[in-house]
């Protein structure tokens, strides 16, 4: 891919500048790419309407290109231009959920390229809870593709740092928000069955969405501890690699106790033979650790926190050059859904279960 200057622009993440996103919003109705901040992590953004724009994406990012990027809207005019029908329930959750980090599931209409939805007969689409996208997103005017910003299978960016160092020379510009709040990708939900499932679980979390819809299903895809076969993504996140660092991952799951005791033993195993042992741990286990690195996810009494630390610690061991990652497992409820979503994928499946104490 031929290298290009990537103009990085710093943004106040609650009033951002309008000269600056007015910059942004002219390489995205050219056809250009402009990574930008959101909620949940950066994304890397194009003209949804766009095939050559969108081709021009995926080929930056190395995305396969049967893996469905989500489309981000700013008004939900768009929505309904985009999606075959809108059905109530839908609507129900647009108005309580949006903006917000909950992507919808809907049967595409016939302006929607090809391309854009990897040749599916569904969109996903989100309208996301930040100043700087929303800002970017209605001085394009244009509905805007945007997967996370980051090279295709690497843990997703939450600052500006993280995709520069993924996509710098690849990409027209970067709008530079400072980090994302949540750290965790937006919920995919699929409307188009019933009843409803998530496909990714993410920001908005499955125990919430139970509050405005009777029924809600897990995809197994969504819980899985090993690798299923999906023949056709309906969303970003279910089929291929991803969130992965350039390190072995091992997840270990089960009681707090039984995974301190097991994640010792893997460390010491690992260091034994040689290898640059990272530890993944929380503020109550970190003390009693031994290995090259240890970091820290947070508590685990707050989920929110380590579902924002995790991808750039990811990223921080691989900077440390670790050859193995030991992961503690945390609760898989709220947000720890998501975290373990993306542990368990980062590590391959790789997932050592402790039991005992």
């Amino acid at each position: 891919m031929v290298t290009k200057k990537t103009l990085a622009l710093i943004v106040d993440s609650q009033e951002p500048e309008i000269y600056k996103i007015r910059v942004a919003a002219d390489f995205i109705k050219k056809g250009g790419l402009v990574a930008f901040p959101t909620e949940t992590v950066y994304g890397l953004g194009a003209d949804a309407l766009n095939p050559n724009a969108i081709s021009t994406l995926f080929t930056a990012k190395k995305r396969p290109f049967d893996n469905p990027p989500i489309v981000h809207v700013g008004d939900l005019e768009y929505v309904h231009k985009l999606a075959k029908e809108v059905p109530p329930k839908t609507i129900k959750l647009m108005k309580t959920f949006w903006p917000g980090p909950l992507t919808l599931i809907f049967n595409r209409s016939k302006i929607v390229p090809d391309i854009t939805v990897s040749g599916l007969d569904t969109i996903a689409i989100r309208m996301p809870k930040h100043e700087v996208a929303l800002a970017l997103l209605r001085e394009s005017k244009r509905p805007i593709s945007a997967p996370s910003a980051n090279l295709a299978g690497k843990p997703s960016p939450t600052t500006a740092k993280h995709v520069l160092d993924d996509l710098e020379g690849r990409i027209d510009a970067i709008l530079d928000g400072g980090h994302t709040n949540i750290g965790v990708e937006s919920t995919v939900l699929d409307m188009t069955v019933d009843p409803p499932q998530i496909l990714r679980p993410g920001g908005t979390t499955y125990e919430t969405l139970l509050t405005v819809l009777d029924t809600v299903e897990l995809h197994p895809v969504a819980v899985a501890e090993k690798e299923l076969l999906v023949e056709k993504a309906r969303s970003p996140g279910v089929k291929h690699r991803h969130y992965a660092p350039d390190a072995d991952v091992i997840v270990v799951e089960g009681k707090l106790a039984a995974i301190v005791s097991k994640v010792k033993k893997l460390a010491e195993f690992y260091m034994q033979r040689g290898s640059k042992v990272g530890i993944l741990a929380t503020d109550e286990t970190t003390v009693g650790y031994r290995a090259d690195v240890v970091k820290s996810l947070g508590s685990r009494g707050d989920l929110a926190v380590i579902a924002k630390n995790l991808f750039g610690l990811l990223r921080e061991l691989d900077l440390e050059g670790v050859d193995v990652i030991v992961a503690e497992g945390v609760p898989n409820e709220g947000l720890g859904l998501a975290v373990m979503n993306r542990l368990r994928k980062a590590s391959g499946y790789n997932i050592v279960k402790a039991s005992g104490c």
